[in-house]
């Protein structure tokens, strides 16, 4: 791959993570002007899917029985479930809690296509990278205040969450050598529409048209619907399907800094120190398990 087109796609996966960091604050918002987290998803997956078919071919079924199937499980795991999961546990545990047990997501990607691909050594200085970006997040999330408040359900929800986008990646890979990205995207939009219905018969929510003209729930739905939702998942699948889905997931460590400042902005939370020391562990972190160690210290590591 030429070094122009990996930069590309390498930014491609770095707007993504910026944009998905400042959902936080555009979700809050709409769940404060009386939207539930069930209705929020169906709106944001419904313009996402109603925007790509605008560009997308207009083939609909897969190529087999098989390949349908998991495209039925990548909507389930990287839309209803992941959604479902985390916004629940939000509901019921501390944020700082979902936020960390979520960002440890590119470990369990990892470890799982390390158990699915043998041949796909993890490599020292991914580990080491990965661990750096671990307590960076951890700095982060809990932003000085180093009190964890444990709630059980909660917290398994989230692991199950990280999981469940772990195991979207895995399928991703699957998927990436016989179907377009526009394809794929579509397809795991439909797939997530249709099993995150169910959930409304768990989380019941009237659907109340006078919010539907509110401009600030119109604002934060396109951007939701059609910029965290349609664009970042066809920059991420296509970063994923040129890059890996192992190094592609390690930007995932940026959300949480990017959460933190754009908090601070909006809502004016205030940033501590020990956030941008953790905000800079999360950077090295990342170069380090993308690039290594300079200075000698590859042979040290047998890197």
């Amino acid at each position: 791959m030429g070094t122009i087109k990996k930069y590309r796609y390498h930014s491609f996966a770095i707007l993504t993570v910026i944009i998905w960091g400042v959902t936080f604050v555009s979700t809050k918002a709409l769940i404060g002007h009386g939207l539930s987290p069930v209705e929020i998803l169906i709106y944001r997956f419904a313009l996402a899917y109603t925007g790509i078919w605008f560009v997308c071919p207009r083939q609909f079924f897969a190529k087999s029985k098989k390949d349908e199937l998991l495209f039925v499980a990548s909507g389930l795991c990287g839309g209803s479930l992941y959604f479902i999961f985390e916004n629940t546990a939000l509901q019921i545990t501390l944020a700082s809690n979902v936020s960390l047990i979520i960002s440890t997501s590119p470990i369990f990607t990892a470890f799982l296509s390390y158990l699915l691909y043998k041949k796909e050594k993890l490599k020292t200085h991914f580990i080491v990278g990965s661990f750096m970006a671990l307590i960076g997040v951890a700095l982060v999330v809990f932003n000085g205040s180093f009190i964890l408040r444990i709630n059980p359900l909660g917290d398994i929800l989230t692991v199950l969450a990280a999981l469940s986008w772990a195991f979207y990646g895995i399928i991703l890979r699957r998927l990436n050598g016989r179907y377009s990205t526009l394809f794929i995207t579509r397809k795991v939009f439909f797939y997530g529409i249709v099993t995150m219905l169910p959930f409304f018969s768990f989380s019941p929510s009237s659907f109340n048209p006078s919010l539907l003209v509110n401009p600030t729930v119109i604002a934060n739905l396109l951007f939701l619907g059609l910029a965290a939702s349609l664009l970042c998942f066809i920059m991420w699948n296509t970063a994923v399907k040129e890059l890996g889905v192992v190094q592609t997931s390690n930007y995932l460590y940026f959300i949480p800094p990017v959460t933190l400042f754009t908090s601070a902005i909006v809502i004016d939370e205030h940033i501590t120190i020990v956030a941008l020391i953790g905000s800079v562990f999360i950077l090295f972190g990342v170069y380090a398990a993308e690039k290594g160690f300079k200075f000698g210290l590859r042979k040290h590591l047998d890197i």
